[in-house]
């Protein structure tokens, strides 16, 4: 079949094309699954390795890490290796640390190659999204970004899932195995199909000390954001130098970027005015994609005593109807419909799931959360696709690719914050609800030593011994105590969550939006 030609830029058709398309979303929906698949599985890991629960979360911690440093420099790489070798590179790199991962002994020696997964999944990540957008002519670029949006949805979604059921189907290891022959496929598949960028000219020279500010900067707040609640936030002396490392880097590399004219990531792309709001609304979205992933999972097993399997397996509708909605939100779009009325019915659809959720009660079960679930999926699919295309509206080449870099790490930066913040609420929260309920259950309140007295007669009664029966019964008050506080404190995350969402309307009604200018979302490849 002859490509088709586009104002002189060439396209894939026919089979070529959807090769391509399947090798770039599958190698991105790989690295989003290892973004969340070990967290089900930490517990094993640990005991396996004789690792502490703090250090087991440098796991977790190492990928995230590495992989929101190299997101933005993806665009330099690609064009410094060419578009080909690098995305090919990053598969083989991702894979062989899976194997490493899967074969490791020790604590740090699985840190190290998890870190080295991360380089090779970050690289993954943009290379993936600019490959498909670059497969489709401008008019059809919504199509282009449902694709990829439905890996973005996809990714964090099943990995819970997967690391749930082969942690208890199999062992651990084979949560990086299964890595192995999808990355050998893909591998041969990019060599075979991925080309280089139209126009990508190799740089002459290369922006160490931006690499080094970005590294100082990106890196420090990552760690800050994933280990400052289990290390106290600044009481730590560790989060505070971080923090200080953070800020100096981040204000380095703005200053260093600006000044130079071959900068390692192009800031400069912010002056466009609707990439900086689809920037603020990227990172909006990765706190309510990241978040509601983290939050729902600690609800469903710690307050209605789901399995990991079952709480996996339960989001996965909600997946999929974000799956059907993202062709219909990209046809619509193509027809010219205004985005920003697209986005606040997404919003508003995803601010009613939050609501319902927080009104939860211990009598809760799977039916009371499917519908809740249908409208986040539909809600995410009908923010994200706009979202999509306007952190990339108007750009063109390498800017393009920039673009999709800076879009990508502060989504996952998003995410970290919205994980981060929820977890410093939940445990003040807790600890406030604990407080207020523990005035309820003392010696001098009718109901609750009457139900002490119930439960101590239920284990007398089982054949246990007066003291052994009293000290059970008030393990079991104790036990009912943590489920009612851990209850309250997730349904008030969810309220606190869907408020917050709103917060996006304002930047929504910012977004400069002309009818005319639809078909030339992006102009080149």
């Amino acid at each position: 079949m002859k490509p088709l030609e586009h104002h002189t830029v060439v396209y894939p058709t026919g089979a070529t094309k959807w090769i391509l398309i399947l090798t770039a979303i599958s190698c991105a929906i790989l690295e989003l699954i290892d973004t969340t698949v070990v967290n089900v599985s930490l517990r094993e890991i640990s005991g396996s390795i004789g690792a502490t629960t703090t250090e087991i979360a440098w796991v977790v911690t190492a990928y995230a890490i590495s992989n929101v440093i190299i997101i933005p420099l993806t665009s330099m790489l690609s064009d410094l290796f060419g578009r080909k070798t690098y995305f090919t590179g990053s598969v083989v790199l991702f894979t062989f640390a899976s194997l490493m991962c899967g074969l490791s002994t020790n604590l740090w020696m699985l840190v190290f190659w998890r870190f080295v997964q991360g380089i090779g999944g970050g690289g993954l990540l943009s290379t993936a999204q600019s490959i498909i957008v670059g497969a489709f002519p401008p008019e059809k670029i919504t199509t282009a970004n449902a694709i990829f949006g439905m890996g973005i949805i996809m990714g964090p979604t099943f990995g819970p899932t997967m690391g749930g059921y082969i942690t208890d189907h199999l062992n651990w290891h084979w949560i990086f195995f299964v890595n192995i022959p999808v990355g050998c496929i893909a591998t041969i598949l990019a060599w075979t199909f991925v080309t280089d960028r139209e126009g990508a000219v190799k740089p002459r020279r290369i922006d160490w000390w931006g690499i080094v500010f970005l590294i100082m900067a990106v890196g420090s707040i990552q760690y800050v954001l994933e280990e400052g609640t289990s290390k106290d936030w600044f009481e730590s002396s560790e989060i505070s130098f971080f923090s200080v490392v953070a800020v100096v880097g981040l204000v380095a590399f703005i200053i260093r970027e600006l000044k130079i004219d071959y900068p390692a990531v192009n800031i400069r792309l912010y002056k466009n005015y609707n990439l900086a709001m689809g920037s603020i609304m990227n990172f909006m979205l990765g706190f309510l994609l990241f978040g509601t992933v983290f939050i729902f999972p600690l609800f469903a097993q710690i307050s209605l005593g789901w399995t990991a399997t079952d709480t996996g397996v339960f989001m996965i509708p909600s997946a999929l109807c974000t799956a059907v909605t993202f062709p219909i939100v990209g046809k619509q779009l193509g027809k010219g419909r205004n985005p920003k009325t697209i986005i606040i019915i997404g919003i508003m659809m995803t601010f009613t799931f939050l609501m319902m959720m927080s009104f939860a009660s211990p009598d809760s079960n799977q039916y009371n959360f499917y519908f809740p679930f249908v409208l986040r999926g539909v809600g995410m699919a009908l923010m994200m696709s706009p979202i999509l295309s306007l952190a990339v509206a108007g750009l063109r080449g390498k800017d393009m690719a920039q673009a999709i870099g800076l879009a990508n790490m502060i989504r996952q930066l998003g995410g970290a914050v919205g994980i981060a913040l929820i977890n410093v609420f939940l445990v003040n929260k807790n600890a406030e609800v604990r407080g207020s309920m523990l005035g309820y259950v003392t010696d001098y309140t009718a109901a609750s030593t009457e139900r002490i007295a119930a439960l101590a007669q239920n284990f007398v009664s089982k054949g246990y011994s007066a003291d052994d029966a009293q000290t059970l019964a008030y393990k079991t008050i104790e036990g009912m105590l943590y489920k009612q506080q851990a209850l309250v404190s997730y349904d008030q995350g969810f309220f606190v969550i869907g408020v917050s969402i709103l917060l996006c309307i304002p930047v929504v009604f910012l977004i400069r939006y002309k009818k005319q200018t639809q078909a030339k979302v992006i102009a080149d490849h």
